[in-house]
């Protein structure tokens, strides 16, 4: 058996890429729930909407089960359709894309600036507008801050809608600042969580409170305000979609949103110490982004040298017990996406997508795993350790 086998024979644990942080307080919070038997769209929903706009210093928010629906829900509030365009980065979960056809639209992919800053570049965004464009969507790739000024800058010289896709910065204060809409994702990965979940934040008053209406069908009350007495009967004025978030989820929420701060610092804690060893031992692994770029901390990409075989360092930390992942692969050169929007060239896209690596993080680790993953990352690219 090798060195990497025996190491796992051990008894050394599994580093996991991604771990959500439960415990007892979500224990509670989740019986409280059944306890009381009301379980959808309810008081805790609410509140945690106004809980996770304080943390983000917006007016409001409108609480989703999923973070596409967030997104989808943003264009529909906006009313982007058939015959618009959007620009959205194929250095993205797919989903930034798939909601725009969804709504009818057709996404159109930009470039990333550089495989050392992988984010949507805006003077590539420029050369794609054209006379059918409606409305651009940004990502903030990783948990690190787009400059959102420049491209609402941008979007305002040309008459255009902006959205984040916000999935990454859970509790940094700004997305949704000046955009247009801001969605954001509570999946099991994400640095808060409630298993499935959403929020979307809208400075607009009333095209927030289209987003509530479109959120549940399109209908005037929900079953809440009817059981209270608040409403008696109601009509459907939209038609909209079942987007609505659980009581459940919405207690697991509240119960998050309460240590995001210190969650996104202890990331950011992690971040720096993958940063100090890397520069140390493997200068050849680049970690993209400036280290004083603001950032929640979601995930630690690296980009391996060029012509390493990925798929066998991936396969070599797996048996050394590190979990690893490539966030992400490019959307635009999925079928679907080849097929449905014609064959597209993205230089700076396909060489990062084709050497990024993301590393484990999250708060349950502590510098001695960060220390364990760049010892496996070494040998399998087989740099001197």
């Amino acid at each position: 058996m090798g060195e990497r086998g025996s190491m796992i024979q051990a008894g050394l644990p599994v580093i996991e890429l991604a771990a959500p942080m439960l415990g007892e307080p979500e224990k509670q919070a989740l019986a409280e729930v059944i306890d009381g038997r009301w379980l959808t769209m309810g008081d805790r929903v609410r509140r945690f909407e106004q809980a996770f706009a304080g943390l983000h210093e917006v007016e409001d928010a409108v609480a989703v089960n999923s973070g596409t629906a967030a997104l989808q829900l943003s264009l529909a509030a906006c009313d982007i359709g058939p015959g618009m365009e959007v620009l959205v980065p194929s250095m993205s979960f797919v989903a930034t894309a798939s909601v725009v056809v969804h709504v009818g639209a057709t996404p159109v992919f930009v470039d990333v600036e550089g495989v050392d800053r992988p984010h949507m570049s805006i003077d590539d965004a420029r050369r794609h507008i054209t006379d059918r464009t409606r409305a651009i969507m940004i990502m903030h790739y990783g948990g690190y801050e787009m400059d959102v000024a420049a491209w609402r800058a941008l979007a305002d010289g040309h008459d255009l809608l902006l959205f984040e896709d916000a999935a990454h910065v859970a509790g940094l204060v700004g997305p949704g600042a000046v955009s247009d809409a801001a969605a954001f994702s509570f999946f099991t990965n994400k640095n808060m969580t409630t298993a499935e979940g959403g929020m979307v934040v809208m400075r607009d008053a009333e095209r927030r409170q289209r987003a509530r209406l479109l959120r549940t069908h399109g209908m005037t009350a929900n079953t809440l305000d009817r059981t209270r007495g608040r409403a008696v009967g109601y009509d459907v004025v939209e038609c909209g979609h079942n987007f609505r978030m659980d009581e459940l989820r919405g207690a697991l929420g509240l119960v998050q949103v309460e240590r995001l701060a210190g969650w996104n610092k202890a990331r950011r804690e992690l971040v720096a110490h993958y940063r100090a060893e890397l520069g140390r031992g493997a200068p050849e692994i680049v970690v993209p982004f400036d280290p004083a770029h603001r950032t929640s901390g979601h995930i630690m990409p690296v980009l391996l040298p060029e012509g390493c075989n990925r798929a066998k360092v991936m396969a070599e930390m797996r048996a050394e017990g590190v979990q690893t992942s490539v966030h992400f692969p490019a959307i635009h050169q999925f079928e679907y996406y080849r097929r449905s929007c014609g064959e597209t060239s993205l230089p700076n896209t396909e060489r990062f997508s084709d050497r990024q690596l993301t590393l484990p993080l999250h708060p349950a680790l502590d510098t001695s795993d960060v220390e364990r993953v760049v010892a496996a990352l070494c040998r399998a690219v087989g740099v001197a350790v």
